[in-house]
């Protein structure tokens, strides 16, 4: 049996692996604490992405879209926002494949169910189909903010947009 940190790396080469055969650059963060795993490079766009291992039950792929982890008083678990993620991208070893879900279909859920097959009652209204959400099929052109170094008043460096992208070429001086 495979611990949750072995789920984890698993499912993080995984992913690297399906973006690297898509032609998208992926980039890990030297350090912990982030709320984001890998950062895909999609040519003008970076995306913070945070990998997820999923299980099927049935004909459905669970994904859960939160952190876990142990406090004084138990779990604490908290969604992801796309103030801090802007795709969480799951992997299901059962079907072997990944599947990528945008910011405004998880932020602020603690999980989503994506159906491989039709309900038994035949519910459409509602439903998310897996392949919606494959990780070939996605416009990776179209995801994401623009993400470029900016600087606040006080003088720390945070990620900022610019418009046009490219349009913020230095760093400005304190």
């Amino acid at each position: 049996m495979l611990t949750p940190d072995q789920k984890g790396s698993i499912a993080e080469s995984a992913i690297a692996f399906a973006a690297i055969k898509l032609n998208i650059g992926v980039l890990k963060p030297l350090s912990d604490g982030h709320r984001y795993d890998l950062v895909f490079d999609t040519g003008p766009r970076l995306l913070r992405v945070q990998c997820k291992w999923a299980v099927r039950r049935g004909d459905v792929i669970l994904v859960n879209c939160r952190s876990s982890r142990r406090g004084r008083d138990g779990f604490i678990r908290r969604p992801y926002s796309r103030e801090e993620v802007d795709l969480v991208v799951a992997y299901c070893e059962d079907v072997d494949s990944c599947y990528a879900l945008p910011a405004d279909v998880f932020d602020g859920r603690l999980g989503l169910a994506l159906r491989l097959a039709p309900t038994r009652n035949n519910q459409l209204i509602g439903v998310r189909w897996a392949r919606d959400f494959e990780f070939e099929r996605l416009d990776w052109s179209a995801l994401g903010a623009i993400a470029q170094l900016g600087e606040r008043d006080a003088g720390s460096v945070e990620v900022a947009g610019s418009s046009p992208a490219g349009s913020i070429n230095h760093l400005r001086s304190a």
